[in-house]
């Protein structure tokens, strides 16, 4: 059984812009502009009345799964622009206490289970990254950059060849807003 069309509506709030140039997609709003470019999904795309249509007409598998995935991305771009989106990381150590120091581009670990060089996560471009207390704050509009940033900190702290049981010490995501 073939299915002739698979179709979604993404609708865009009164505070946000969204302008559609081919498959390209650039929503603006409070907390600044999101472009993503959708040409390599051989799918379409319109905009009328604050709802963007995406849809595809005989579709194979991939190409209707495709529809939900640019869906959920146009969606997280509204809610990036509209709300941003924030992760926040646990600084956990038990003898050896930890200096963070978040440079423009990098943030720099230093005293990591005593070792004497520092460790380096990046901060992907868009993203701010403070300390407070005992919590790392990674906050951006752009969810995947966020994401990653919030990733490359807690995987930087990654301890090897010893016993994860008993070496707790790193920097854990514990909350997503």
């Amino acid at each position: 059984m073939t299915v002739e069309i698979v179709e979604n509506h993404v609708t865009v709030p009164e505070d946000v812009d969204l302008t559609l140039d081919g498959n390209k997609v650039a929503v603006t709003g409070a907390k600044g502009k999101v472009v993503r470019d959708f040409a390599h999904a051989k799918l379409n795309m319109d905009y009328h009345g604050r709802v963007l249509r995406i849809w595809v007409e005989n579709p194979r598998k991939k190409q209707a799964a495709l529809v939900n995935t640019i869906t959920s991305h146009v969606k997280n771009m509204v809610t990036g622009v509209s709300e941003g989106f924030t992760y926040r990381l646990k600084i956990v150590f038990i003898h050896f206490p930890m200096n963070i120091q978040v440079r423009e581009s990098r943030v720099d670990i230093n005293n990591f289970v005593g070792e004497r060089q520092p460790r380096y996560a990046n901060i992907l471009p868009g993203v701010k990254v403070s300390v407070e207390g005992d919590d790392i704050v990674v906050t951006g509009n752009d969810v995947e950059k966020v994401g990653q940033t919030a990733a490359n900190i807690q995987e930087a702290t990654k301890i090897r060849n010893k016993d994860l049981r008993k070496f707790l010490d790193g920097i854990y995501v514990y909350k997503k807003e």
